[in-house]
């Protein structure tokens, strides 16, 4: 996500991950404007670019996890064929996602009682 700051004259002075204060206006990473914010920044650019990278590794890895579970359901290819790290990897996110869905039941189960 890209949160941005702009100055008076309307143009981006700042990119953010998270929404703050004196940036609450979103943009998606691929708008031109902000990829030539990035482009150009005379003060940041290597951290924002960086950040805005990060971000979008993060989703592409959800992407190709998704994927890869697709090709298996439609049985294009079978886990076994996956380099035993990788069917560790899987397995290991799998946990973590159950795990950290059940604690969002776990909150949510009590969401209006009191």
């Amino acid at each position: 996500m890209a949160y941005i700051q702009r100055n008076a004259a309307g143009n981006i002075v700042a990119v953010f991950d998270d929404k703050q204060a004196n940036a609450q206006e979103y943009l998606a990473e691929d708008k031109p404007e902000l990829v030539e914010y990035l482009a150009h920044s005379a003060s940041g650019t290597d951290d924002d670019a960086k950040a805005m990278l990060a971000t979008s590794d993060l989703q592409l890895i959800r992407v190709l996890e998704d994927l890869i579970y697709t090709l298996i359901d439609k049985k294009v290819i079978l886990f076994t064929d996956l380099p035993q790290a990788a069917q560790k990897k899987l397995v290991n996110r799998d946990s973590l996602r159950e795990h950290v869905t059940d604690l969002d039941n776990l909150v949510d189960d009590n969401v209006g009682l009191l």
